[in-house]
Formats: structure tokens, sequence, C-alpha cells
């Protein structure tokens, strides 16, 4: 059976897991790890996917990534390539480092997004490389510590994981760690590795609850969520395919992509550039983010410059764009005048 093509879209949560081919070691030294995270780190930041999680172990990885404009597939392809290369090299080795492709599942952000934070952060505990939440907390190659403010690592998304938990950033850090604490007694979460029917139901009790009652739940492998944004996403897939190619940026740049939102909303190009927080200005510049992003396919570091804001805060202003009934109705407004 033909593997299926991998689903993204710029926003979309992706729990990503490597593993090194026949369970051998993709780490062999400290300056292993090192190369991997500078590599990863300047991918990161060239195109605006945001990272919430990850722990290094000596034979597989774990990421949470947010896709930006950047496609999942070409962030992971050249760092996989570029990391495999610099280890054969190294090691005076040939061949394949990894086994067969990564695996992406795409995610449904509530109720996944920090039960995944935790479920990644853990694995060094469960793999029994850390004794206790003290010594996770000094773990270097896993994003708990970061997190916790003890170590730096400035491409890590801390900030948006901590303001899930409490606008304070010392009260967030507490419930932060007490949450991440709690799951140590989960043991192993097969529900959260992957999708399919039985991890988005939650299990084989609920499959058979399920048939019992002989409800339609839509599933997919390569999904983990519920059955209605299984279906959603799926949905939004297809009709991604079939409006592939319609969309252009001919005559359309940034300065006069934000000049027609600006007058849509009466508002000032300026105002935009501003460290204004007003609503009207912050749904101004999602909508400016999505459309530049999703539709016309501008680079988020050049989506950055315009607004002045982080490539990462392009892909959350996105997120939320996409999600506003105005972003389609200026969008008709610039096929018009294209």
């Amino acid at each position: 059976m033909p593997r299926k093509s991998r689903i993204d879209a710029p926003g979309a949560v992706h729990h990503v897991i490597i593993r090194g081919i026949e369970r051998s070691p993709i780490f062999k030294d400290s300056k292993d790890y090192e190369y991997f995270i500078s590599r990863l780190a300047i991918l990161l930041s060239e195109t605006s996917t945001s990272c919430y999680a990850w722990a290094l172990m000596k034979n597989h990885v774990h990421l949470l990534l947010r896709s930006g404009r950047v496609p999942l597939s070409s962030v992971m392809r050249r760092l996989l390539t570029g990391y495999a290369q610099q280890f054969n090299r190294r090691h005076n080795r040939s061949g394949h480092l990894f086994q067969n492709r990564y695996k992406s599942f795409l995610c449904e952000e509530d109720p996944y997004l920090l039960e995944l934070v935790r479920y990644i952060h853990l694995n060094p505990i469960r793999a029994g490389i850390t004794k206790s939440m003290s010594e996770l907390e000094k773990f270097p190659w896993c994003g708990h510590g970061v997190i916790m403010g003890i170590n730096k690592q400035e491409w890590q998304d801390s900030a948006y994981i901590l303001s899930l938990f409490h606008e304070k950033h010392d009260i967030a850090t507490q419930a932060y760690y007490s949450f991440v604490e709690k799951g140590i007694d989960f043991g192993k979460r097969p529900d959260l590795i992957g999708g399919g029917l039985l991890r988005s139901a939650g299990g084989w009790v609920a499959v058979r609850g399920l048939r019992k009652s002989k409800e339609v739940f839509a599933s997919d492998e390569r999904i983990l969520g519920s059955s209605v944004f299984v279906a959603s996403v799926l949905k939004q897939a297809n009709e991604d395919y079939e409006r592939r190619g319609v969309a252009t940026t001919q005559g359309m740049d940034l300065v006069r992509l934000i000049a027609i939102v600006c007058d849509h909303f009466g508002l000032d190009s300026a105002m935009l550039k501003s460290p204004s927080k007003q609503s009207h200005i912050s749904r101004a510049r999602a909508i400016t983010s999505s459309i530049a992003f999703d539709t016309l396919k501008f680079r988020g570091i050049d989506i950055a410059r315009q607004l002045n804001v982080t490539p990462a805060a392009v892909s959350k202003l996105a997120a939320k764009g996409r999600t506003d009934l105005s972003t389609r109705e200026i969008e008709k407004i610039i096929y018009e005048k294209q």
C-alpha cells in the first residue's frame, strides 16, 4: 500500500519523531547534540517555525513544532540531510542514519498541545536518563529546563507555553512544573503517539463504545485529534490541493497588501508597525499575516520586517487571521485588484 502524503498548513502543530536506523545511535557525543541543536535553531528562524517542546535521546528525537510559511517537510529535509552528512563525516561512516521517513502527526491544539509538551519533556525520565524532576531541569538535551529558566535556548518558544498557564511568569512556571510532574505517574502514553481511531478516541475501550453506539468517527493515522478536527483537516487539505496554483503574488507586494488591509479597517499603515495592542490593530496585523503567509506565499521574515514583529510572532498572527471572516473578504478585494 502506498504511503499517504503528509498533511501540513501554516500554523499547524506537529509531533515529529525521528529514529535511528535499526535503533542505532544518532548522537554519540555532546558535539553531535550541539550540532543538531544549532542546525535546528537556524532553520526554525529562517522558516518562522515555532518549537514548543523537544527531547534528544540517544537513538531518537521528539519535536513539537508549529509550521511557518515553509512546509514542515522542507524544514525536516534540510535538518536531517545536513545532520546526517555531518554525522557520517565525524564518525567515518556511510549509509542511512535515520529509520525510513520521520513520523509526523498533525495535532489538534486543544487538548493535545500541553499534553504533548509534557509527554515529550518527560522522555528522559521515562528512559531512566534522569531520575528526578530536579535532574530533568538540568538535562541539556531537552526543552523542560528551558521553560524552567535553567537552560537557555532562544529558539524555543517557552513564552507561549507559559502563557497558557498564567499571565504572571513566576506563577506560570510553577503551574507548568506541577503539570509536568503529575505526568510521571501516567507512564507511556500510546494515545499520544500518532493518530488514527484508536488514539483519537482514547483507547480500545472508547473504540468499542463507538462501535456499539454505531457512531461515525472520522480518523486518520496522520492526525491526532477529535473526529470533527480530523474531518475538517482532511476537508481543508483537499480544498488546498484543488486551489493550489490559483493564488498569485503578481502585482501584489507587502506594502500594497498592508495598504489594502488598512483601508478596509480605516487605519493608517504606520499603526500596524507600532507596538499598539489595540484589538482592531491586532486584528489587522493578524489578517495581513494570514493573507501574506497562506495566500500570497511571502516569507515569514519579510512579513515580520514589514510589521515590525518577530518571525515567530508572524506564525501566531497568521493562525489568528485564518479564523477571521474579514480575511476572506479582503482576499476577494486582492483578487479583483490583480
